[in-house]
């Protein structure tokens, strides 16, 4: 990968980063995404499963649901989702239907990942689309970000 390449997965990631934050100054996880499309940010999302009483409030779903509105298609094939949080298997299934080329995601997550942690659906051969992942940018930080949030949470229920 060319280093401007990497520049952008950070420029961007950050941009998610500040989606996450969102999602934690409300009480929600953090977890946050945007999608890119020719250089600029046209959806961002982040979680509010708790907020909305709704399973499907997940980062990427939000932000997938935006930039099909925005493209006017529900095929996002010339696009880049970035989030903080390794894809689960709802959100992994649903970047494999809107045709997103490109995931990046910052931090594994061990207990729900699909993106080769728990599964890989991002790379199931029998399905009709297969994604490129690039994992690990500001992973340190978002991963820290999601345990002094539970960190936070357990004290709190002490």
């Amino acid at each position: 990968m060319s280093v401007e390449q990497e520049l952008l997965d950070r420029k961007y990631m950050k941009a998610a980063v500040k989606q996450a934050q969102k999602a934690e100054s409300i009480g929600e996880v953090p977890i946050g995404c945007v999608i890119v499309r020719e250089g600029k940010v046209i959806a961002r999302g982040y979680n509010r499963r708790m907020t909305d009483k709704n399973t499907l409030a997940h980062a990427e779903i939000t932000a997938i649901r935006k930039a099909c509105r925005k493209a006017g298609d529900w095929r996002l094939e010339d696009c880049t989702l970035y989030v903080t949080l390794e894809p689960c298997p709802m959100c992994a299934g649903a970047i494999v239907q809107a045709r997103i080329p490109r995931v990046v995601f910052a931090a594994r997550n061990p207990k729900a990942g699909c993106a080769g942690s728990v599964l890989d659906l991002l790379h199931v051969g029998g399905f009709n689309h297969q994604v490129e992942c690039t994992e690990g940018v500001l992973g340190e930080e978002c991963a820290e970000m999601m345990s002094a949030f539970f960190r936070r949470l357990r004290a709190a229920h002490k």
